[in-house]
Parts: C-alpha cells; structure tokens; sequence
C-alpha cells in the first residue's frame, strides 16, 4: 500500500512541474521598488546616434526596429546610414528592407539600384555554393 502511495505521489509531481513549466512565461526586468522599468530603446538608440557614436551594429538596430514597427521614412534614413558605412559584409536581409523603405517614400530609382545589388550578391552566393559542390 505504501509504495502505491509513494507511486502515485512521485506520478502527480512529475506531471504537475511539468504541466507547470509549459505553460509558464518568465520574464527577467530591472525592478525599481515595486514598480518595473522599461526603456525606450529606439530613442535611447537615436541619442546614442545624435551623439556622433556610428556602428553598424547601431544603424542595423535602428533600421531593424522601425521597420519592424512600419515607419519606414525612419528606416530608410538609418539604413541609408548603415550603407553609407558598409555594403560589403551585409547579409541580404538588408538590401531588401533598405529597398522596400525607399520605394515607401518614392525613391524607385535608388530603390532599383539596391535591388539590383541585391541580385548580384546572391549570384555570387549561388555561384561560391555550386563551386563547394563540385
């Protein structure tokens, strides 16, 4: 009888926790007395820029998150700082957005351009691609 006790104990613990943890969500935030705090990241991003601080990584982020949010007047302005720096080692997600924020604000013919690059860079992805199959 005890080790049916003990049997059943050990089952419904093990599928409690587990049920538990499914369906859980643990958020991890900076907790200023009893209230949270949150931050705004794209103005702290935009005063960080303002400053005179440049980087890839920040013109990416930047551009990242207003496209993200569909503002993409700002985000072809942060993009075309981010190419500005860089067009090289991009991957070719950001080409694509780069071109979708102009042809947005009416700039088809940059636009174009950006694609076109675009295409050429993935043939010369295809072309290393069927080089390594060889």
């Amino acid at each position: 009888m005890k080790t049916y006790i003990f049997l059943y104990i050990t089952i419904a613990s093990v599928f409690s926790f587990k049920g538990h943890a499914q369906n859980s969500k643990f958020y991890v935030t900076d907790k200023i007395s009893d209230k949270y705090a949150y931050v705004d990241v794209i103005k702290t991003y935009e005063r960080v820029a303002k400053k005179g601080y440049k980087s890839v990584d920040l013109f990416k982020k930047l551009g990242d998150s207003y496209y993200s949010n569909s503002d993409l007047n700002k985000a072809a302005q942060w993009y075309c700082e981010l190419f500005a720096m860089n067009t090289n080692d991009l991957e070719p997600v950001y080409y694509y957005q780069y071109a979708k924020s102009l042809n947005f604000i009416g700039q088809n013919d940059e636009a174009n351009r950006i694609l076109e690059k675009l295409k050429q860079k993935s043939e010369v992805v295809v072309e290393k691609k069927n080089r390594k199959q060889r």
